[in-house]
């Protein structure tokens, strides 16, 4: 596990990625460029972190992202809360 710089917040962000994955690198890059601290969970070879992830999320493709314990989904998901300009109150919220 991974984390980046220290956030502007004290939320809780996770992603669970890949690292071949090109959409977890849109969705760290999303998140880096707004400040956001997050907890990164590779799953390469790691079943039981994916299926971890699974139980989570419903899901079983990355990148899959988990804000103040709200699954959100993908990298589609959260640049469109983004366009919809509803990811920074996510981030925000208490």
């Amino acid at each position: 596990m991974t984390q980046n710089a220290p956030a502007k917040t004290a939320n809780k962000v996770t992603i669970y990625s890949s690292n071949l994955c090109g959409f977890c690198f849109r969705a760290k890059r999303l998140l880096d460029s707004k400040g956001v601290a997050y907890e990164e969970i590779n799953v390469d070879q790691r079943n039981d972190l994916r299926q971890h992830m699974m139980q989570i999320t419903g899901r079983r493709s990355v990148p899959q992202i988990i804000i103040n314990g709200d699954a959100i989904g993908g990298c589609d998901e959260l640049y469109l809360l983004d366009r919809q300009q509803k990811l920074d109150p996510l981030l925000v919220a208490s």
